[in-house]
């Protein structure tokens, strides 16, 4: 006779598995645990964390998706709320990732260095994927808003999602090379702010805004990641 999956306890046994690895990506990076750190912490045995996991690159998938979900769950009541103009929802996606990223300043920028590793290109090609994926469906969402309200001067929402999403990918990349520059010296704090001012332009140009209409990240929040 087949066991019954208990759903409740299998998610709860998997999340702990979920949950020590994002303390030990925090604490150490996630180059510098194994999977006998994971095992030892949580008492489990290989064939148990197999069962749920096939690798520890998927367990860091696991992490980041559990990111993903959370900064999305964090500004999801905003994205509902009828009050908003598509402008203001633009907005409150930058506004609430940025926050949700700044309360775990650490851990992000931990999974950022693993993302950055030549031997994590594939991981990283895949959770782009999953990361476009969601940001594309929000995006398409708030554009036909913008559309029907009469904010945004935009034709086709879909076409503009695609857009978009592909502007917050590169400006998620390009994030990233700022903050490395910044560590090493390279870039300036007026590099960052022209940067983002320009992607700001484009964003404002693309759905068909007044410049100066739209705010992602102020002076304060550069200066908490770039200063």
């Amino acid at each position: 006779m087949a066991r019954t999956l208990n759903p409740v306890a299998h998610a709860v046994r998997r999340d702990a598995f979920v949950d020590v690895a994002q303390s030990l990506i925090q604490t150490r990076g996630y180059e510098r645990f194994s999977l006998q750190d994971i095992l030892d912490t949580t008492g489990a045995s290989k064939g148990a964390f197999y069962h749920y996991f096939d690798s520890k690159a998927a367990l860091l998938d696991a992490v980041v998706n559990r990111m993903a979900d959370q900064a999305m769950a964090q500004v999801k009541p905003l994205l509902d709320d009828p009050s908003l103009t598509a402008p203001q929802k633009l907005q409150v996606v930058f506004g609430g990732i940025a926050q949700y990223k700044a309360e775990r300043k650490d851990l992000v920028l931990a999974v950022m260095r693993v993302w950055l590793s030549d031997d994590n290109a594939i991981v990283r090609e895949k959770l782009k994927r999953l990361a476009s994926d969601r940001r594309r469906e929000l995006l398409e969402v708030i554009v036909r808003q913008g559309i029907a309200e009469g904010s945004f001067a935009a034709a086709r929402p879909d076409h503009v999602a695609l857009v978009l999403d592909a502007l917050m990918e590169g400006i998620g990349e390009s994030a990233m090379e700022l903050w490395i520059g910044r560590q090493d010296g390279s870039v300036t704090f007026k590099e960052v702010t022209d940067t983002f001012d320009a992607y700001l332009e484009a964003f404002e140009r693309i759905v068909g805004v007044r410049p100066g209409s739209l705010q992602f990240l102020d002076e304060q929040a550069l200066e908490f990641w770039f200063g």
